[in-house]
């Protein structure tokens, strides 16, 4: 029993440096997305994976690990306060492209999941993007897609 208690504080201890906890946070919101529709798969890795690579000029070996480190934080969250919070100090351009990457991922496999656009509303709510910021950025991702 103390062992599960412990596990939980452990998954939410902070990152010591903003560099990492920034990491963390964006890398966690794009699985809450990929994890949403309860249907998180390995096109979804892939693509959090070369997100995590061209953003923070990671290796194949370092974004993996990143990813499953993300993967713990975004269990032991109860909410999506704690990434956002980190998140909304990115500059705007971070801030789109993070908008972009979740579309991405709720886009990838052709379906329209009410729980996936709920999730990104929020999540722009939060870190201050607009719907008309938002709507650009899932049009771009939608023409790269087809």
């Amino acid at each position: 029993m103390f062992d599960k208690l412990f596990q939980r504080f452990k998954a939410e201890a902070p990152e010591t440096n903003a560099a990492a906890q920034l990491e963390i946070a964006f890398a966690a919101l794009l699985i809450e997305a990929a994890r949403v529709d309860e249907n998180y798969d390995e096109g979804e890795t892939v693509i959090i994976e070369r997100a995590l690579k061209k953003r923070f000029s990671l290796s194949d070996a370092e974004a993996s690990s990143l990813r499953v480190r993300a993967e713990a934080a975004q269990a032991g969250a109860t909410d999506i306060q704690r990434f956002t919070k980190i998140a909304k100090a990115m500059s705007r351009e971070e801030k789109i492209e993070l908008i972009e990457e979740l579309w991405e991922i709720v886009l990838s496999d052709g379906e329209r999941d009410p729980f996936e656009e709920t999730l990104i509303r929020q999540i722009c709510g939060l870190i201050y993007v607009d719907d008309q910021e938002s709507g650009a950025a899932r049009a771009r991702v939608a023409a790269r897609l087809r």
